[in-house]
């Protein structure tokens, strides 16, 4: 029998979209799925779980994994603030996963003849090494922010890593997923 628990902890998620969530373990066993309700999260685990009523549990996730899902995460929300700013283009969606992420745009065009120009602001912003702030626009509503002085202040909830330099380096790809639809596909160069 499958048990599910709630972790009642407060958060407020604006993603870029589609972050694929971490993989996480309660007292190493590994959480079957999750959702939330509100401000509560509600996990189910296996039916070897253990726990009852007031159990201690030990919450862990798969850091390697979170990791790159924060860079990637920061390289795709630069990526879009860059593109946004520079061509103007509609996003319409966006997937975050470890090995990759990306961004579609509403666009006749191919977005490639742009990687050059982009690519050199981006990667100037990441060799500045500046610090990515984080904060609340608004605590009540739980709205939060990433802000690079100088740069922009986006609203946003997601994972973010402190240093622009910590994102790291991107490679750029074209993809064509529909018609007057541009896809941009980020990788990590490490």
């Amino acid at each position: 029998m499958e048990t599910t628990f709630c972790l009642k902890k407060q958060l407020h998620i604006h993603f870029l979209g589609g972050q694929e969530s971490d993989q996480a373990f309660v007292n190493g066993l590994e959480i079957l799925n999750s959702k939330m309700e509100g401000n509560l999260i509600y996990y189910t685990l296996p039916d070897n779980h253990g726990l009852s009523e007031n159990s201690v549990a030990l919450m862990t996730i798969d850091w390697p994994r979170r990791y790159r899902l924060m860079r990637l995460h920061f390289a795709a929300e630069l990526v879009l603030e860059l593109v946004t700013k520079k061509l103007h283009l509609e996003k319409v969606g966006a997937h975050i996963s470890e090995e990759k992420a990306r961004i579609d745009f509403r666009a006749d065009f191919n977005v490639s003849s742009t990687f050059e120009d982009i690519l050199t602001d981006y990667n100037a912003i990441i060799n500045s090494d500046k610090p990515i702030q984080t904060g609340f626009s608004d605590t009540e509503t739980q709205r939060r922010f990433w802000k690079i002085d100088g740069f922009a202040e986006v609203p946003c909830g997601g994972t973010h890593v402190k240093s622009t330099k910590e994102v790291g380096l991107v490679a750029l790809k074209r993809s064509k997923p529909g018609k007057s639809l541009e896809r941009i596909e980020i990788r990590l160069v490490d």
